[in-house]
């Protein structure tokens, strides 16, 4: 490069005529690791600036089309419009995400951050009332969302299974759906059947959340699950663009794999190695879909460990049992097991150990093992923690508030501890 990176960066940003903020989200990076890559080169704590973007920014600048579709305003109607699903502000696919708007809901999750760690409270949804209504069981997405909206000011109202659901007595979707949106002001849902959200979604025009449709989809849960990675990638250094990521387990009934894909496939250049006993493979339409851009390696393999050799991440997943035919062999044995002996043997030492939960820690169950608990590569806990500022966030932008929040937060009056955990690592503490 002829110029100084911080000359090169400061034109790119003018030509393209973007704030700081704006620009690092187009780009894909933190906005404090953009403004180390711009101080003075004297400076202690000036960075170089990876190779993957200086030539993405270059392959930017000297492309009219590309040029012309990253100087667009960003500022192009609200979030929750450009996010809408059939002109109504509600969350049932990642299908609805771009880049760009998955980058901006993830602004907004970042300012949530203070109420989320307890430093701060809000009350911009004092008065609205949430539906939680799950006819599947549910401990951590159930009580996640109630904790957020709460954290927003606003009141829950939980409902869980179907045995005593007025649906067990023969009521519809529809008019379920219907009679709740007289109820509350916003819906969250998981229903075991996959494609049943969409038709709680269809009748009301109230915000609903897909929270788990059957073998489907789970939104929510694949945003954090991203949230969680860009931000173990920025304390380490790292970019998404180009990451290779593993995903490991059931990947045929696994929901949350099924949407994470797609959302990491919004990203370049990553490569895919998807590790699964037989007849458990990522489904066929998920593979198209990721391959279709044409920007992604995708490799499949039975092996653990040859697949997680170079993973900058990997995300198992437990063996969803429930979801099997009658008489059907789930191949789940030790072979498959992320455990520290494998992590230390094939993986290096700044690879992210993550894992939707619950993870099944029974004799034999193989799932993620509980032998790298005080391992600092595993993120699960930190990953679930996310899951309140990302589900916050949600809430604000379909609700429409989220310009909300900054201006009314004010200092909680209790002692919040500085770690959740006793045994969290030093750099996952509360403040």
């Amino acid at each position: 490069m002829a110029v100084s990176q911080q000359v090169f960066l400061r034109d790119a940003m003018r030509r393209l005529n973007l704030t700081r903020d704006v620009f690092a989200a187009r780009i894909g990076v933190k906005r404090r690791a953009l403004d180390t890559w711009l101080l003075p080169e004297g400076s202690l704590e000036a960075r170089s600036m990876p190779e993957v973007v200086q030539r993405f920014v270059t392959e930017i600048v000297e492309n009219d089309a590309l040029l012309s579709k990253y100087s667009q305003s960003a500022q192009s109607g609200p979030l929750r419009d450009r996010i809408a699903v059939g002109g109504k502000h509600q969350l049932l696919s990642v299908d609805q995400f771009t880049r760009e708007s998955v980058e901006e809901l993830f602004s907004v999750a970042d300012i949530m951050q203070p109420i989320a760690r307890r430093q701060k409270v809000s009350r911009v949804l004092e008065g609205a009332v949430l539906g939680n209504l799950f006819f599947e069981a549910s401990t951590r997405t159930r009580v996640s969302f109630g904790a957020a909206f709460c954290r927003l000011g606003g009141s829950v109202c939980d409902t869980t299974g179907f045995t005593f659901s007025s649906m067990a007595k023969g009521e519809s979707i529809y008019d379920t759906s219907r009679v709740m949106s007289g109820y509350v002001d916003a819906m969250v849902i998981r229903h075991p059947d996959q494609g049943s959200v969409a038709e709680f979604a269809h009748a009301t025009n109230i915000p609903v959340v897909n929270g788990g449709d059957g073998a489907g989809e789970h939104p929510s849960q694949a945003l954090l699950d991203l949230y969680t990675i860009l931000t173990e990638f920025s304390r380490l250094g790292k970019l998404m663009d180009g990451a290779h990521i593993a995903l490991v387990g059931d990947l045929k009934y696994g929901r949350t794999v099924h949407s994470l894909i797609k959302l990491l496939a919004l990203y370049r250049g990553l490569k895919f190695t998807l590790i699964s006993p037989h007849g458990l493979e990522m489904p066929e339409d998920i593979l198209e879909k990721v391959a279709a851009s044409g920007l992604h390696t995708i490799e499949q393999t039975h092996s653990l460990e040859e697949g997680l050799v170079g993973a900058d991440v990997i995300y198992a997943t437990r063996v969803q049992k429930e979801r099997f035919s009658e008489g059907q062999d789930d191949g789940y044995t030790a072979e498959f097991q992320v455990n520290r002996a494998i992590v230390e043997q094939v993986c290096g030492p700044d690879v992210i150990v993550m894992h939707p939960l619950p993870r099944d820690s029974r004799p034999g169950a193989h799932d993620l093992s509980v032998d790298l608990n005080m391992d600092p590569r595993l993120a699960i806990f930190r990953q679930a923690d996310n899951g309140i500022p990302v589900r916050m966030a949600i809430f604000a932008v379909l609700l429409g508030v989220e310009n909300l929040v900054q201006h009314s937060m004010r200092d909680v009056t209790w002692s919040p501890p500085s770690h959740i955990g006793s045994d969290d690592a030093a750099f996952h503490g509360m403040y």
